[in-house]
């Protein structure tokens, strides 16, 4: 089959690679229609590069249809339409029940100390083949894959894999108090989707902050009151005009390790290029590699007593955290990988009755995946308007 795979820093090929098969009587094997680019895929020819290897196939937000199922499968069958979450939990062990599946007790990584494997995702989240391919083997197919309904479009369901969820996530660890105001940093497709969700759940007052006019554009017209910086005095001063000098109730910190405005972190991230990965590999469990700008404007700009919910991705190990301003100003701080199905029967009825948060038009572009390689560089460089890209088997 044809597939993603990494082959070095700012390096993706659509290579030939064997198919997939049944390996456990609980498998699946999805014919993929459907599979995203994520902006923490970015992060993988970029600051993580050190854990990955030539020729893994790449991506985690896939939907498909079910091909052959495993001799213990009984719910689903092949034909069925179904979506792959991100994270591969079984639904069965301690943390499952709870709604931890990003803590999945069956595939946490002990020997790298990391939680459940993901699919697509360096040799720290257990190294297992991505979805951005033509065919995908899914373990737990009695309690992993998402079945959705037939007769809809792809981009009905796909972000079900990884955008919503993280998103609602996002938005839920936020905790924003009836009639309060909630700041998106960062307007990527998690936080479009952040102020999206916001809006659906009765969140009137919802400002977000980005610099890249497209994103500015959508989320101007679905009602979110944008700031045209990232600055963090020019954030922090027009979130402090709008709640009489408070801040606001909650902050989502949507942009991650990568945040601009952060230049020794930059310089600590530029040398995952020269120095060789072994050795980089170790220096980044060690020390602090992020870019924490945004997570400096949440701190800032959120009110005394109020919530920062993070769902952009941090990779540093000892990352400087302004602990003593968080202790003084009483921050509630919630973070962590979405645990997919804890949120699937509050999201998947909403895309089934209607499209209120406007997944269909959602997608900036629609690519084959023969041409995900400059895919993958138009969306790096915010190309052609690129916010969301969807690759096509």
């Amino acid at each position: 089959m044809r597939a993603v795979t990494w082959h070095g820093r700012a390096d993706v090929r659509v290579d030939t690679v064997p198919d997939p098969t049944i390996q456990e009587p609980t498998d699946v094997v999805v014919e993929v229609t459907s599979s995203g680019i994520c902006g923490s895929d970015l992060h993988l020819i970029e600051v993580m590069a050190p854990f990955m290897s030539v020729g893994d196939v790449m991506g985690h937000e896939p939907m498909g249809v079910v091909r052959e199922v495993g001799s213990q499968v009984t719910a689903v069958k092949p034909g069925d339409r179904v979506v792959v979450p991100f994270n591969i939990s079984c639904g069965t062990c301690w943390m499952c029940s709870q709604g931890l599946q990003s803590q999945c007790e069956t595939t946490q990584n002990h020997e790298q100390g990391f939680g459940a494997s993901l699919f697509g995702y360096t040799k720290l989240y257990g190294q297992v083949p991505g979805g951005q391919a033509e065919y995908l083997r899914v373990p737990f197919g009695n309690t992993l894959p998402i079945k959705v309904p037939d007769g809809l479009p792809d981009d009905r369901f796909v972000y079900l894999s990884d955008v919503l969820p993280t998103a609602w996530q996002a938005v839920q660890y936020a905790a924003v108090p009836p009639g309060g105001t909630l700041l998106v940093l960062g307007l990527g497709p998690i936080g479009d989707m952040c102020t999206r969700i916001a809006h659906h759940l009765g969140i009137e007052d919802v400002y977000a902050s980005d610099v890249v006019p497209e994103r500015l554009t959508r989320a101007t017209a679905r009602g979110t009151h944008v700031i045209r910086s990232t600055a963090k005095d020019d954030v922090v001063q027009q979130v402090q005009d709008a709640t009489a000098g408070r801040g606001a109730d909650a902050v989502i910190d949507a942009v991650g390790m990568e945040a601009h405005g952060s230049p020794l972190a930059s310089i600590a991230q530029k040398a995952t290029a020269v120095v060789p990965d072994a050795v980089m590999e170790k220096v980044m469990q060690v020390v602090g590699v992020d870019r924490l700008a945004a997570f400096n404007t949440a701190v800032d700009a959120v009110r005394r007593g109020g919530t920062i919910s993070l769902s952009g991705v941090y990779g540093g190990a000892t990352d400087p955290v302004p602990l003593m301003r968080m202790f003084d100003k009483q921050i509630q701080l919630r973070m962590g990988q979405a645990n997919v199905w804890r949120w699937v029967p509050d999201i998947l009825p909403i895309l089934t009755e209607g499209d209120p948060l406007g997944v269909d038009d959602f997608a900036t572009h629609h690519v084959p995946l023969e041409q995900a390689p400059q895919a993958y560089a138009d969306f790096r460089e915010k190309k052609d308007g690129a916010v969301k890209v969807l690759l096509t088997p």
